[in-house]
């Protein structure tokens, strides 16, 4: 990897990302993010990292290839896409310009410059045996998009690595407003000494990754040689929402049952393990009592 270019890269993962690509020697990383959610403060100020601001959906355009000048990039971190469940009801023309023409303009750019993607995809279909892949239109983009990702590669013979993420949670996380995680949330809501609000029922389950292993396994994941495509980045734990309400106080409020929410989560580590030998590290109990602690 010499040119690396990062969708989203001032975002949570995206820019968690390109902090731990600038260790690299000799590699240079630009970041394609529209700010929706990204926040300039996230900015890694070195030399060799640029910030464009516009939509994945014109990457194909003059203006594009006049923000990077003269580059071709070699490697694509697609993380720069819509990426809450519920909202995606609300705002779902958002959601389809971002994950569904914003991603096949990557695509497309791969295709005509033979750039290797690294496309982060969402373990939401996994959960409730695969039922939940029509629930949201987030779920149903993310989901053709992977077998988009696998019919390009097929027809026109990209290069490419999948990574499905598990509810990351970290320093950097987003804590308030639509787009905010459920750890974000109680982390912020323990702080202010709140009381902890619960999507009922509260027995739905998830599994929870630190964002630190999250990004070494998608390092992994893009220097993999292997003919394996697809990997799972989970902790292999799963907890009821209540249950990690509870892990942070004792005081709960529910709040009503969501169309959308799945029950049960379901995740196959076996491949990481094997071909990644990448296990998470940092446990959500390990990481709730530093939280407390402070």
């Amino acid at each position: 990897m010499k040119n690396i270019l990062v969708t989203g890269g001032a975002g949570f993962v995206g820019s968690s990302l390109i902090q731990k690509l600038c260790i690299k020697n000799n590699v240079k990383i630009w970041s394609l993010d529209d700010y929706s959610t990204g926040k300039e403060e996230k900015h890694v100020k070195l030399n060799n990292v640029k910030y464009i601001k516009g939509h994945t959906k014109l990457i194909n355009t003059t203006w594009f290839s006049e923000q990077a000048p003269d580059v071709t990039f070699d490697t694509i971190f697609h993380f720069g896409e819509y990426s809450r469940i519920e909202p995606s009801l609300k705002e779902i023309k958002k959601t389809f310009d971002s994950n569904s023409i914003g991603t096949f303009e990557i695509l497309e750019y791969c295709k005509k410059n033979n750039s290797k993607l690294i496309y982060s995809a969402s373990s939401t279909k996994f959960g409730d045996g695969g039922a939940n892949v029509n629930k949201s239109p987030y779920a149903f983009f993310k989901s053709k998009n992977v077998e988009l990702i696998k019919n390009y590669n097929k027809w026109y013979n990209l290069e490419y690595k999948i990574a499905y993420f598990y509810n990351v949670y970290g320093p950097g996380q987003i804590e308030k407003g639509d787009y905010a995680t459920v750890i974000g949330i109680f982390e912020r809501q323990f702080r202010s000494s709140e009381a902890l609000t619960v999507v009922s029922p509260g027995t739905q389950k998830r599994d929870f990754t630190y964002i630190d292993d999250i990004i070494s396994g998608v390092l992994t994941i893009s220097t993999h040689c292997g003919e394996e495509k697809e990997f799972c980045l989970g902790s292999g734990n799963s907890y009821s929402i209540l249950d990690v309400a509870k892990m942070f106080g004792p005081e709960v409020v529910f709040l009503p049952e969501r169309a959308t929410e799945r029950m049960d989560t379901s995740i196959n580590l076996s491949l990481s393990k094997k071909e990644l030998n990448w296990e998470a590290t940092m446990s959500l109990e390990q990481y709730i009592e530093k939280i407390k602690n402070n």
